[in-house]
């Protein structure tokens, strides 16, 4: 680990300042800490902002509001959020293990850098640590890689199961600088890769995240993810399906759906939600909706497999939240 400077700052205007100076914020630190250690990340200077006042969960009749400070596990295990979101309760459950996710913050899981073995290694190409570099991942081990929303540039899949639940229901970010507030829709949050690969997100430099809203709809209460991986706890989903359906009169009113594990972000799938809208529920609306998730894919020499497993995964989901 390379030596850096430590400060904490215990108001929003000290925090401002630091990250227009430094840049660089740490919460619960299970991300950067690591990236930190294997020197793929070298900040001069870190500012821990734990003394902010970004810690509460509030549900209402309008929805959802979550302080981005607020820990995973505790956000998992609000009772009303279990509820009346069981989505993001299940993605936060069957994120990282027991112990990251006391840790962890809400902000901190959605910032998450790509988990792409060669991004960690200081010594592979990756455009994404070092743009211009090239990418070892296309022509070497790339199972767990991406086959939605990838460039010749990155292959990398995003991390975060919690971002994906986020995606399907519509979350909006809230982020403060020094010229203010603004909100980001979670859709347009995350940034597919282009020519500028360092640019994961649309945050301004210095600007945290405050908070998360996700607005309340029908289709909260029958929600749920499901996460497809090597082994059942402490790993990365090779596929994973959040599901939101408003089901009533006995037809799809209201779908969304967003899947992981399969594209370079978040990945959103709006011909998969036309295809349930006006359906009645059952086994054929299921099917022909999830034969459309892996529309647009480009495997890799060895994650061909997702095309069909996304499939399943997908279609496994829309029958589980369905039949509720």
């Amino acid at each position: 680990m390379h030596p850096f400077a430590f400060s904490r700052v215990s108001t929003v205007t000290a925090a401002l300042n630091a990250g227009a100076r430094y840049g660089r914020y740490i919460a619960g630190g299970t991300t950067l800490v690591d990236l930190m250690r294997e020197t793929v990340e070298r900040p001069a200077h870190v500012v821990d902002i734990n003394g902010l006042p970004y810690k509460d969960i509030t549900v209402t009749r309008q929805g959802l509001h979550v302080g981005s400070l607020v820990r995973m596990s505790e956000l998992a295990a609000h009772p009303e959020v279990r509820a009346t979101y069981p989505l993001l309760s299940q993605a936060l459950e069957l994120g990282a293990s027991a112990q990251l996710r006391n840790m962890a913050s809400i902000g901190g899981n959605i910032m998450q850098r790509p988990r792409c073995p060669y991004f960690r290694d200081v010594h592979s190409a990756c455009n994404r640590r070092d743009p211009g570099s090239g990418c070892d991942a296309r022509h070497g081990d790339n199972r767990m890689q991406a086959i939605l929303g990838t460039s010749t540039h990155c292959v990398a899949t995003h991390p975060s199961d919690l971002a994906v639940a986020l995606v399907a229901l519509d979350a909006v970010i809230q982020v403060r600088g020094l010229d203010g507030t603004r909100s980001i829709p979670v859709q347009d949050f995350f940034l597919r890769p282009g020519d500028t690969l360092q640019d994961e997100h649309s945050l301004r430099p210095g600007e945290p995240i405050t908070s998360l809203t996700v607005p309340a709809g029908a289709h909260t209460r029958r929600s749920g993810y499901l996460k497809v991986r090597d082994r059942q706890s402490y790993e990365f989903a090779l596929a994973s399906a959040a599901v939101a359906l408003d089901i009533r009169g006995g037809v799809v009113r209201g779908a969304r759906v967003a899947v992981g594990g399969v594209a370079t972000v978040p990945w959103r799938l709006p011909k998969v939600e036309e295809a349930l809208v006006g359906k009645r529920p059952g086994r054929r609306t299921w099917t022909d909706a999830a034969a459309l998730a892996a529309e647009g894919a480009v495997p890799l020499s060895e994650n061909a497999f997702k095309v069909r497993l996304v499939e399943r995964t997908v279609r496994r989901q829309l029958m589980t939240i369905g039949g509720q």
